[in-house]
C-alpha cells in the first residue's frame, strides 16, 4: 500500500490512499494537511492505513508540530479511526470539531480532551491563515461539520461528491454524475429536509476548491456544483413527501 501526495491549493496537501477492496473499483481515502505555524490535519484515516499516511505526511510537515486534528464526521473510522495514533506522535495537537460531535463521540474516543467549536468559529493556523468550522447536521450524518480554509477557499467537503475508483488528484470535469451514481448504488447519504438548505449555505461561501474525502479535489465552479446537488435533493425530498394515491 502506498500514498499519493499532491498539493491541491497553496499550502493544502492531499494524501490519498486507494483501497481496491470493498466495492468494484475500490475507494480512495483522502487526508489533507494545511501548512502554517500551527498545521492542521483533516481526517486521520483508519488505523489500518496509519503507517502509510504517517510516512507520507512526514514528507510534507514535521508531524510532531501538528496543532490541530479534525474531520468531517466523528462516527466513522476513516475520519477519526487513527486519532489516538496521531495524538501519540503530535503531542501538542488538539482534536477539534463541533459541539455535537465532541459531546457524543470524540470526548469518549480521543485520548486527549477535544475542543468544541461553535458554528462559524475560526481556528488560527498562523502565517495569516485561518480555517472556519460550519456545522452541517445530517449532511451526511447528524454530528457532521466541515472546515473551510479561508486563504484558498478550500471546502473540505467530506462525503459530499463521493465517487468510486482511484480518480486523479484534481479535476475540473463533472463530479455530480459520479457522486449520484455512487449514492444510487450505496445509499450512504442521510436524505432529509436538512440537506438542500445546508448545501446552499455551503455554496454561499463561494468555495474555490471542493476537497472530497473520497474523490478528486474539484477546481471547477464549486458553488454551482453544490447548488446542483441541492436541487437534486430538493427533488428527492419532494418526491418522498408526496402522498401516494390510494389503490
Amino acid at each position: 500500500m502506498s500514498a499519493r501526495i499532491d498539493e491541491i491549493a497553496d499550502g493544502v496537501v492531499r494524501i490519498s490512499v486507494h483501497r481496491p477492496d470493498g466495492l468494484p473499483g475500490g475507494l480512495v481515502y483522502n487526508q489533507f494537511l494545511i501548512r502554517g505555524e500551527r498545521p492542521l490535519l483533516m481526517h486521520t484515516g483508519m488505523r489500518t492505513i496509519f503507517p502509510t499516511v504517517l510516512e507520507a505526511a512526514s514528507r510534507v510537515v514535521d508531524v510532531a508540530e501538528l496543532a490541530w486534528i479534525s474531520g468531517g464526521h466523528a462516527s466513522r473510522p476513516d475520519e477519526f479511526g487513527a486519532v489516538n495514533e496521531w495524538l501519540s506522535v503530535a503531542r501538542g495537537a488538539q482534536v477539534v470539531h463541533g459541539k455535537v460531535a465532541v459531546n457524543v463521540c470524540l470526548q469518549h474516543l480521543a485520548d486527549r480532551r477535544p475542543v468544541a467549536l461553535a458554528d462559524g468559529e475560526a481556528l488560527d493556523l498562523g502565517d495569516g491563515r485561518r480555517v472556519r468550522f460550519y456545522a452541517t447536521p445530517h449532511v451526511p450524518f447528524w454530528e457532521a461539520g466541515l472546515l473551510v480554509d479561508e486563504a484558498t477557499g478550500t471546502l473540505f467537503c467530506g462525503d459530499l461528491f463521493t465517487m468510486a475508483g482511484d480518480p486523479p488528484a484534481t479535476t475540473e470535469t463533472d463530479i455530480i454524475g459520479p457522486a449520484l451514481d455512487f449514492e444510487a448504488r450505496m445509499k450512504h447519504f442521510t436524505v432529509s429536509a436538512h440537506v438542500a438548505p445546508t448545501l446552499r449555505r455551503l455554496a454561499s461561501l463561494q468555495p474555490r476548491v471542493l476537497a472530497a474525502m473520497h474523490g478528486p479535489a474539484y477546481l471547477g465552479d464549486g458553488p454551482a456544483a453544490l447548488t446542483t446537488l441541492a436541487e437534486h435533493y430538493d427533488a428527492v425530498t419532494s418526491l418522498s413527501a408526496t402522498p401516494r394515491a390510494a389503490a
